[in-house]
């Protein structure tokens, strides 16, 4: 009587490892660029914020010096001329601009 030859068994190629890798992987990059994506986001906002805040200070600061000579230039009339330059006086400016 013959004994039948056993059939050896086919090892499993141990594929979690490489999949466990590839999604820490993916996860990782992904995380990377978001946060990177984000700090962009934040730096453009503030540099946004940062020139709205400069010109709104500029704009403040050149309509302050346009009150302050018209202010002076009422001043100056309105001693030469009197009470009835200062309605003149305002005419004047605008000319002057």
């Amino acid at each position: 009587m013959k004994m039948k030859k056993k059939k050896k068994k086919k090892k499993k190629k141990k594929k979690r490892r490489r999949r466990r890798r590839r999604r820490r992987r993916r996860r990782r990059r992904r995380r990377r660029r978001r946060r990177e994506k984000e700090k962009k986001k934040k730096k453009e906002k503030k540099k946004e914020t940062e020139e709205k805040e400069r010109e709104g200070e500029e704009e403040e600061e050149g309509e302050e010096k346009k009150k302050k000579k018209e202010s002076e230039e009422k001043e100056r009339e309105g001693e030469e001329e009197g009470e009835e330059g200062d309605g003149e006086g305002e005419e004047g400016e605008e000319e002057g601009d």
